[in-house]
């Protein structure tokens, strides 16, 4: 873990430009997560510099936005304007929160990149209400065509890393088999696609 988490340390100043190039299909997810946590209680993990955080804050009731890179953290608080978002440095494993913490957690564009998808979920499910829910847009390389599968290769030499590749099928099925009822799913355009899905706790 701790090569990926130099990666991002090394690469805080450059993620939001990186991002840039994306900003139409994450205008469009905005979009879909402000209705979602409005008036609500929500945690996200993997927030990077805070860019999903920061556009969504004015809906939410308050949000607590983590990541495991301290690098991420401290530029996502530079221009913190709200006093409704709050940044700390946390692990996605193992969060300090208590059971049942959130209505809404939100996980953007980590579960293929994390070496572990399966113990975030159930770490997510347990600090997630029972009728919370579960929103986890990730990049679907797999079904991806030539262009986007040269371009992860190349990301991929850069340090870049990158443990699950899945297609948009594969990852809502993914989602489905480690208990999570997928209630809306979209696929934005983006450098790759983009799924985004939202859950609840499966029965059972």
């Amino acid at each position: 873990m701790r090569n990926s988490q130099n990666f991002w340390d090394k690469n805080a100043g450059r993620y939001d430009r990186f991002m840039r190039k994306d900003a139409a299909a994450y205008e469009q997810m905005y979009e879909l997560l402000r209705p979602v946590v409005r008036h609500k209680t929500v945690l996200e993990l993997a927030t990077g510099t805070g860019l999903i955080a920061k556009n969504i804050v004015t809906s939410a009731a308050h949000i607590d936005a983590t990541d495991a890179s301290p690098e991420m953290i401290a530029e996502a608080k530079r221009d913190n304007q709200s006093a409704k978002l709050h940044f700390s440095v946390q692990d996605m494993f193992h969060l300090p929160s208590a059971d049942e913490s959130f209505d809404v957690v939100i996980v953007a564009n980590a579960l293929h990149i994390v070496p572990e998808p399966e113990t975030a979920l159930s770490e997510i499910r347990r600090v997630l209400k029972e009728d919370g829910i579960l929103v986890a847009p990730t990049f679907t390389h797999a079904g991806n065509d030539f262009r986007g599968k040269g371009k992860a290769f190349f990301m991929k030499l850069a340090g870049f890393p990158l443990h699950s590749k899945w297609t948009s099928h594969e990852y809502l099925a993914f989602l489905r088999e480690n208990g999570w009822t997928v209630q809306k799913s979209a696929v934005l355009k983006a450098s790759f696609p983009l799924t985004y899905a939202e859950c609840v706790k499966s029965e059972g």
